[in-house]
């Protein structure tokens, strides 16, 4: 089976993180994130995936390599420009068979793709959009389905009287090659505006599916997904290493303190006298942290260095960043690679410190 993942976009949401890397390759927990999707697909008998990409394409490629460490053949297809969602298929014309899953590269999830594809053998359907229910779909669009799960329509941002059902689409769908005849060479389009609608009554069903999803583009959701991840919340590869106390620590981690599950630290880090480290935490290789210090709900990024008495909660830091000593890093904020922090500040209430920022002791009360 074949698929084509769509991963141009700037990942603009996640900067400064998609500053330095592109944004399918950000790493989450202990891979690039596109990974956990190439394992997905390869679980449903995908062995085949085009990547669609457009910003710093090369680092993608640099990153993934051919694909047989996910056990997936890897190819790419590079816009010249954005395209959009549609653009972007039909640019990969050449490369399509004559039935393809096509997704969006920015969702965690582990949805039944098998059963989906079965519906969509069992219907004979052109298109078959995966829908997931999400409590509250009013900054979503709905997807309403007949009792033989034909889509009927569409709603964009429903008001509260348009509520009746809460099915959106999941990004993952089931083509037919046909599809590509609605789309023309080297235009814009979104697959979802300008295609989608006008297969309403010709072969275009809804696939309602009850796993895990979540759009991961935004520092609340990577780092809820990161958690979701390490307590397998949502069923990945990661699952049997963390194992039933939900912690993985390298053998070789200098641990002094504590480390509280869920956590995953990894090879090379070093944790200081009578710090907590934990939970819901990923270290990734290399990072010291200084003694009473405390980190919990956080990502650190590889070799990056905590000094002592310091407090992060809530918060994402870069590879290479180096926090003084009594620093508070809190509240959705992000720290880019190589940024420096002298003693004693405060970064708080989502603030994003780009690549490379120097702030001196103190500079800082935000």
């Amino acid at each position: 089976m074949q698929a084509l993942i769509l991963a141009g976009g700037e990942g603009t949401r996640l900067r400064p993180l998609t500053t330095t890397y592109p944004k399918p390759v950000v790493p989450l927990v202990d891979r690039p994130f596109i990974g956990f999707m190439l394992d997905w697909l390869r679980s449903h008998g995908v062995d085949e995936v085009i990547m669609g990409c457009g910003h710093m394409a090369d680092g993608v490629r640099a990153v993934l390599g051919d694909g047989s460490r996910f056990g997936v053949k890897l190819s790419f297809v590079e816009e010249p420009h954005p395209l959009g969602t549609g653009g972007a298929l039909k640019f990969a014309e050449d490369l399509l068979d004559e039935r393809f899953l096509m997704l969006n590269g920015d969702v965690l999830t582990d949805l039944d793709l098998t059963a989906q594809l079965a519906q969509h053998s069992a219907t004979g359907a052109r298109a078959t959009l995966a829908l997931t229910p999400v409590e509250d779909p009013s900054a979503y669009g709905l997807v309403r389905l007949t009792g033989d799960r034909q889509v009927t329509e569409f709603v964009e941002k429903p008001s509260a009287d348009q509520i009746d059902t809460n099915n959106i689409s999941a990004g993952a769908y089931v083509l037919e090659r046909s599809v590509l005849e609605l789309l023309e060479p080297g235009k814009p389009a979104s697959i979802e505006r300008d295609v989608f609608p006008r297969l309403v009554g010709d072969g275009l069903y809804g696939y309602v599916g009850e796993g895990y999803w979540m759009d991961i583009g935004t520092p609340d959701r990577y780092l809820q997904g990161t958690f979701d991840i390490l307590e397998g919340t949502v069923a990945t590869e990661v699952s049997s290493r963390m194992g039933s106390g939900f912690a993985s620590v390298a053998d070789d981690v200098e641990c002094a303190g504590r480390i509280i599950p869920s956590a995953l630290v990894e090879s090379g880090c070093r944790i200081g006298a009578h710090s907590r480290v934990g939970g819901r935490v990923v270290l990734e290789r290399g990072v010291t942290v200084g003694g009473h210090t405390t980190i919990e709900r956080a990502v650190v990024l590889e070799g990056a260095t905590i000094g002592s008495g310091c407090t992060l909660s809530g918060c994402i830091v870069g590879p290479g960043a180096l926090i003084g000593d009594e620093c508070h890093v809190d509240g959705l904020s992000v720290l880019g690679q190589g940024v420096s922090l002298g003693a004693r500040n405060i970064v708080s209430n989502g603030a994003r410190i780009f690549p490379g920022v120097s702030l001196p002791d103190g500079g800082l009360r935000f």
